[in-house]
């Protein structure tokens, strides 16, 4: 898009709570709505709509927009700046009207707000998402609208097709399921299939805490993950270590598989 402005404005409303008018230009229109702060720094900014950008508007910041792109239920705003660059607002509803909430990569690692789940459909239609038939327990997408259709796949546990091919994929893992597939090294050749996609992720369902519960060893050769694979990204809570680095991969290992301290597991 081309290049416009993020304004920031005093609310000329004194009665008003929310002291600042920020104004967001979308394609085609502009945004314009009241907040509480100038951008969400510790917690998320509560906003609300207001009726229109003032024409003697006290413009206190005016930032340069690299994109502003709504996507369904949410607008992502990112700015041509080093640092508070990247902010999304999420348009929901609570209690019978609508809420607006300013987050940032910071601030969305908190505790969510009380309200609903948005589950507006961005494209107007149910998407269909492919489950691979060797799924145990298989998420139901109730609350993305979406339908669901199980079958073998040829890489990845949940994936979206077009046209009959498979355009994007993702890998579902537990922690243990993954330091297992690595020192197996079944990973490799599954993370070789998602790479010749066009779009593919390996998504693995751990808290962050848990990765430091764990045994750690480091493995390299034919069991490591690297080379080649290297397009499909490790989301969302995925650690390198030194390891990873030099060419190896640094690792959780259960704690029902002992560590002898040479990288390998059992006493065999």
């Amino acid at each position: 898009m081309r290049n416009v402005d993020f304004l920031v404005a005093r609310n000329p409303d004194p009665h008003s709570t929310l002291p600042f008018l920020v104004r967001l230009p979308l394609a085609g229109s502009s945004v314009v709505l009241k907040t509480r702060d100038t951008w969400p720094r510790t917690s998320k900014v509560y906003c609300h709509r207001a009726d229109g950008w003032p024409e003697d508007a006290d413009v206190i910041e005016r930032v340069p927009v690299r994109s502003c792109v709504r996507r369904g239920p949410a607008i992502d705003l990112v700015l041509e700046r080093g640092r508070e660059n990247r902010s999304q607002l999420v348009l929901t509803r609570a209690r019978g009207r609508e809420v607006i909430f300013w987050q940032s990569p910071r601030t969305a690692k908190q505790a969510r707000p009380n309200v609903g789940l948005p589950t507006r459909r961005a494209a107007g239609h149910v998407p269909e998402i492919v489950v691979d038939s060797g799924e145990k327990y298989p998420y139901a997408f109730k609350h993305q609208q979406a339908s669901t259709v199980r079958r073998r796949l040829p890489a990845g546990d949940y994936a979206v097709e077009h046209g009959g091919a498979v355009v994007a994929a993702v890998e579902r893992k537990s922690l243990a399921d993954l330091a297992a597939s690595l020192l197996s090294g079944r990973l490799t050749y599954a993370l070789a299939e998602l790479s010749a996609l066009p779009r593919a992720a390996l998504v693995v369902e751990e808290r962050y805490s848990r990765i430091f519960k764990l045994a750690r060893a480091s493995r390299r050769g034919r069991g490591g993950a690297r080379g080649g694979t290297s397009a499909v990204p490790l989301g969302p809570d995925h650690v390198r270590g030194d390891a990873a680095a030099r060419g190896g991969v640094d690792l959780p290992l259960p704690r029902s598989c002992p560590d002898r301290g040479d990288g390998r597991c059992g006493d065999r």
